[in-house]
């Protein structure tokens, strides 16, 4: 630490954003045909997902007849006291319902 000409404490500068927790990692490829394939559905009972998950499911169906969902009751609330517990379940319960894909976020 120098004093400056006011007397007053000088630092060194260091990154403010620090480092990233975790790694990043390449993203899976998109599914080319959703025909054939179990989607869940991920929410945290916020921002309207009860209104929204209807509408996807209504507009998939539309362009891939086969598709299949695993609504998001079947999940619980991701989000909240429970949090933890929850989300340390999911990848037993997609696998537990065959889930190719998950429609997670659903935001304002």
């Amino acid at each position: 630490m120098n004093a400056n000409t006011l007397d007053e404490p000088l630092y060194e500068v260091v990154w403010p954003l620090g480092r990233p927790a975790i790694e990043a990692r390449a993203t899976n490829e998109r599914l080319a045909d959703m025909n054939g394939i179990t989607v869940a559905e991920l929410w945290d009972y916020l921002f309207r997902g009860e209104d929204i998950f209807p509408i996807l499911r209504e507009e998939l169906r539309k362009r891939f007849p086969g598709i299949s969902f695993v609504p998001y009751d079947v999940f619980g609330n991701v989000h909240g006291p429970k949090q933890t517990e929850l989300i340390a379940d999911v990848p037993r319960l997609l696998k537990e319902h065959g889930c190719d894909a998950v429609i997670s976020a659903i935001g304002a």
